[in-house]
């Protein structure tokens, strides 16, 4: 589920911040930068982990920061395809169950991947597994604060970077405001034995 990255940057520190020594001031602006961003085709990052290597520092005219370039790992939160996660239902909609992992919300089970059959209710706005058993089918509702255990089988990244109005853009309407896309989404499935809602697979 995490991994480390190694990254290099050049990390520009303040002239008020020399005092302190050159590692510490080098990890805060490294965690200001980094931490809680999505780096695109790495994943969300969560701390840094170490520095590796610090070249010279240079101060450049005109600025009296220090401009240093540092090779560093970086905690990353970017779970293999197949991995097995546990999260917490946030919400079901037409589209599928969201889960959220507590740090990570963008995650998304499509209807196609749930155990079959599955229907969505309407009125409690609830995906339901109708469990055939001997007696007749269950209805095992998948409610809003439930743990369950999914595998994590495509993620999507998105290149979010900001961007100039295109010509057909500035012509349309200022009340169509584009859907903002999440930067990273995880695409999960519990279509198989063991997945699922935890209480599911607990015996009583």
């Amino acid at each position: 589920m995490f991994v480390l990255v190694e990254m290099v940057d050049t990390v520009r520190i303040p002239p008020w911040q020399f005092e302190r020594r050159l590692n510490e001031a080098i990890a805060e602006e490294l965690n200001k930068k980094l931490a809680n961003k999505v780096v695109y085709n790495v994943g969300l990052c969560i701390c840094l982990f170490d520095i590796t290597k610090l070249e010279d520092a240079y101060v450049f005219p005109g600025d009296g920061a220090s401009h240093t370039k540092v090779h560093f790992r970086y905690v990353v939160f970017h779970p293999f395809l197949d991995e097995i996660l546990i999260g917490k239902i946030k919400g079901c909609s037409p589209e599928g169950v969201h889960v959220s992992l507590g740090f990570f919300d963008d995650i998304l089970i499509p209807p196609e991947s749930l155990q079959q059959p599955a229907k969505f209710d309407e009125t409690e706005q609830v995906w339901v597994w109708e469990y055939e058993t001997e007696e007749g089918a269950h209805d095992l509702y998948m409610d809003t604060g439930e743990e369950i255990r999914f595998r994590v089988v495509d993620e999507s990244f998105v290149d979010t970077s900001p961007t100039g109005p295109s010509s057909a853009e500035a012509t349309s309407s200022s009340e169509e405001l584009p859907k903002k896309e999440a930067p990273y989404t995880l695409v999960g499935s519990i279509s198989e034995p063991g997945l699922g809602l935890l209480s599911w697979w607990t015996s009583n």
